[in-house]
């Protein structure tokens, strides 16, 4: 399902100043199993809820709100930001036809199209108010704390443009996803009549995607929510490993802190798929906020963390190559590349004996060859880079590459 290459991350292929040694590793591995013996105790303890939300038991009756907000309208709009949208984004870009929003209801299955809304510039705003019909569209207001000033925003925004359109109606047409107990979105909930869903106690917003804030989105625009949990419970065993070797996210967090410590601090993601591309805006956040700090566990002051960069394959490949391949020695790549891509043969260049040797090829040819070639070029000039390879796109490997990144980070 999902698999770590980090052969182009050792010294003995991209040299000592920036790789690592199996020494280093061996070394660190002790560590490795005492930081897992903690992580463990605290998830006992009841820390670290993250880990349980693929194995939730109550999935029904979400999917059940789910279809009742597809039954509702012709467009979901998620009003949120950061960690309550990019996860959403990231799954629905990944797992639904990349044309969803410019299919027809039949095409759709029936199901809304999908619009996030993470940002308060009125322009975004405005324009997508202008292309929906309030009486057949629905919102999924999202924030734990209820007090969000963006999101909240928002939602005073559009339930004023659907109450002057619907009257006393309005509230059927907004779902609030916060905080179980507490804040102003679910005073509101319980007051006023919204329906409503829960964010796990504990969970913070950019591990919320495998809850009701990425799930319920989901599975109302018609992703495979399921198959989403049960590839992050399929990995979770392996990510519960202490043996530093057998878990792809213990190996590829320590040799990223190992990098770190040789001076390498932007972690670059570049997939080789458009489909997986709004992954890696997920994982800046995921990684930035979480590794970002001031302060050691100590309290000491230490102003540290790895600083996250975007990319594409192959497009970046023509944007930020150069630099990689030949600018400062502060940079790792990661390159996530399914096994499996769609098909679309090349045709014969009649006539053009230069372009000869693309005939009879494929697209997914040339964009993995292209990875490979990069990938290679890259170690040849002593830079370090790792490929997660997956089966293919699907929900259960979007699940465990997700879980997966989530683990990795912690």
């Amino acid at each position: 399902m999902l698999k770590l290459d980090y052969s182009y991350l050792m010294a003995e292929v991209v040299g000592d100043r920036c790789g690592v040694t199996e020494t280093e590793l061996a070394a660190a591995a002790a560590d490795v199993s005492r930081i897992h013996g903690e992580l463990m105790f605290s998830h006992q303890e009841g820390g670290l809820p993250f880990y349980d939300l693929p194995f939730q038991k109550d999935l029904d009756a979400l999917l059940e709100l789910a279809d009742d907000i597809a039954g509702r309208c012709d467009d979901l709009v998620v009003l949120g930001i950061g960690g309550s949208a990019l996860g959403t984004s990231a799954v629905a870009r990944a797992l639904l036809p990349l044309s969803h929003n410019l299919l027809g209801p039949q095409a759709r299955g029936g199901r809304p199209r999908l619009f996030v809304l993470d940002n308060v510039d009125p322009a975004g705003i405005n324009a997508l108010l202008d292309l929906l019909d309030p009486a057949r569209t629905c919102f999924c207001v999202v924030s734990k704390s209820g007090t969000t000033v963006e999101t909240m925003s928002q939602f005073l925004i559009a339930r004023d443009w659907v109450e002057k359109a619907c009257g006393e109606s309005f509230r059927d047409h907004f779902v609030l996803v916060t905080d179980p107990e507490r804040g102003v979105l679910r005073r509101l909930a319980r007051e006023e009549g919204y329906r409503s869903a829960e964010i796990p106690a504990g969970v913070g917003g950019r591990f919320s995607v495998f809850s009701a804030v990425g799930l319920l989105p989901l599975a109302a625009a018609g992703v495979d929510v399921r198959g989403v949990l049960d590839g992050a419970a399929a990995i979770s065993p392996h990510l519960r490993n202490d043996d530093l070797f057998a878990n792809p996210a213990y190996l590829n967090g320590l040799i990223q802190y190992l990098l770190y410590g040789k001076g390498v601090h932007i972690s670059v993601m570049m997939p080789y798929s458009d489909r997986l591309a709004l992954v890696s805006d997920w994982f800046r956040q995921l990684w930035a906020e979480s590794l970002g700090k001031s302060a050691d566990l100590s309290g000491a002051t230490v102003h540290v963390g790895p600083t996250p960069v975007k990319a594409l394959g192959a497009t970046d490949q023509h944007s930020q190559l150069q630099l990689y391949m030949e600018g400062p020695f502060d940079k790792v790549v990661t390159f996530i590349v399914p096994d499996k891509l769609e098909q679309l043969p090349i045709p014969p260049p009649a006539g053009v004996p230069e372009l000869a040797y693309l005939g009879g090829r494929c697209l997914s040819e040339l964009l993995l060859a292209e990875q490979r070639a990069t990938a290679i070029a890259l170690a040849r000039s002593g830079r370090p880079n790792c490929t997660i390879r997956l089966a293919d796109i699907s929900a259960e490997t979007v699940g465990a590459l997700m879980f997966t990144l989530e683990v990795q980070t912690v």
